[in-house]
Order: structure tokens, then C-alpha cells, then sequence
């Protein structure tokens, strides 16, 4: 009876062992196919243009210089008509992360700063210039230089940035809805996410 028992007990233990050691291999299985997915979740990020704005402003370009020794005035100037697109962009492919699997914590490290790209169209005109003081080079250049500082304080001032991270807030949402659908945890800059809400009070 004796034997007849502790055979019995031998046999559970030992089914007991088996099935522990299938559930941990199955939770170790899920965990790195979860991790898998988020991994092509974000390689498969690449370039995002988040938002483009349009520009039009009239310019005034003005130069004198004095010549024969300070007896003449020799000037030129022009009027520029300026129309620029405006593209704002986050390079996503850029992200730092790292995965957790411990933990089960998808790390962003850190996330590229925006990318302003302008493309400006120049129409010159009212162009006079005086024999002694003709437009060069160095004056288109100079108008170049001087419009792009320009449209960068309008841009500055508009809503374009704040529309282009509100872009970005919304792509990183899609993180959290992933890692939460699977039991995982967001964390920015050592920061958890714990909802869709709080994405918003990250400081990017």
C-alpha cells in the first residue's frame, strides 16, 4: 500500500514538474514574440512628415556704399517677393530605445529633435542698381541668408511646431496601445505611460 502510494506521489510530482516547466516556457514564448512585435513595430517607423505650412512674404533690399573717397553714394536695392513651403519632420528611425524583456518595458531612450526644412521660390523685382555698386553674388546670398532668418521667426511665432509634435504625440500613442494590448509598459526618459492622456504632459 505503501509503494502503491508513494508511486502515485512520484507520478504527480512529476507531472507537476513537467506542466511548470511548459508554462514557463510558453510565458518565455509569448514574451519574445511580444518583443518581436514591438521591435517591427519600430523598425517599420521611417520618416515622418508631420506637418507643412506655406509662406509669403515681401521683402525690401537695400546696400549703399560710398566710393572716391566718400564723395559718391553709389546704391541698389530690390523688392523680393517670397514664397516658401515649409515642411516639419521627425525622423522616427531615429529613436533610441531599448526592450525590456524582464520587465516587460519598451524604453524610449530619446527621440530626434524636428527637422524644418524651407523651400523658398525668390521673384526679384524693381531691381536698380548703380554703375559704380552692381548686384552680385554676395547680394543674393545675402538676401538668401536674410529671408531665411526671417521665415524662421515666423515660424517660430505660428502654430506649426505645436501642430508637429501634436503629430508626433499622436504616432507615439500607437507605442502605448501596442505595449498595453500586450501586458507591457511604456517608459520615456525613466518616465511610465500610463495612459493615452499622459503622452501629453511628457516634456519631448
Amino acid at each position: 500500500m505503501r509503494k502503491i502510494l508513494f508511486g502515485v506521489i512520484i507520478t504527480l510530482v512529476v507531472l507537476f514538474t513537467f506542466k511548470y516547466c511548459g508554462d514557463k516556457k510558453n510565458e518565455q514564448t509569448i514574451i519574445k514574440e511580444n518583443s518581436a512585435l514591438i521591435q517591427e513595430q519600430l523598425k517599420n517607423v521611417s520618416k515622418l512628415v508631420v506637418t507643412e505650412g506655406h509662406f509669403s512674404e515681401v521683402f525690401t533690399y537695400e546696400n549703399s556704399k560710398r566710393v572716391f573717397g566718400d564723395l559718391l553714394e553709389a546704391e541698389k536695392k530690390a523688392i523680393v517677393v517670397v514664397n516658401a513651403d515649409v515642411t516639419v519632420a521627425y525622423d522616427l528611425s531615429k529613436i533610441e530605445y531599448n526592450i525590456d524583456e524582464t520587465t516587460k518595458t519598451l524604453q524610449i531612450l530619446s527621440i530626434p529633435e524636428e527637422e524644418i526644412k524651407i523651400s523658398p521660390d525668390f521673384e526679384y523685382y524693381d531691381i536698380q542698381a548703380d554703375y559704380l555698386n552692381p548686384f552680385k553674388a554676395k547680394d543674393y546670398n545675402e538676401i538668401k541668408k536674410t529671408v531665411r532668418k526671417q521665415l524662421m521667426k515666423k515660424i517660430e511665432a505660428s502654430d506649426l511646431k505645436s501642430n508637429a509634435q501634436n503629430r508626433l504625440l499622436s504616432e507615439l500613442s500607437k507605442f502605448y496601445i501596442l505595449t498595453n494590448s500586450l501586458g507591457w509598459t511604456l517608459e520615456y526618459n525613466q518616465t511610465p505611460v500610463e495612459s493615452l492622456e499622459g503622452l501629453n504632459t511628457l516634456k519631448l
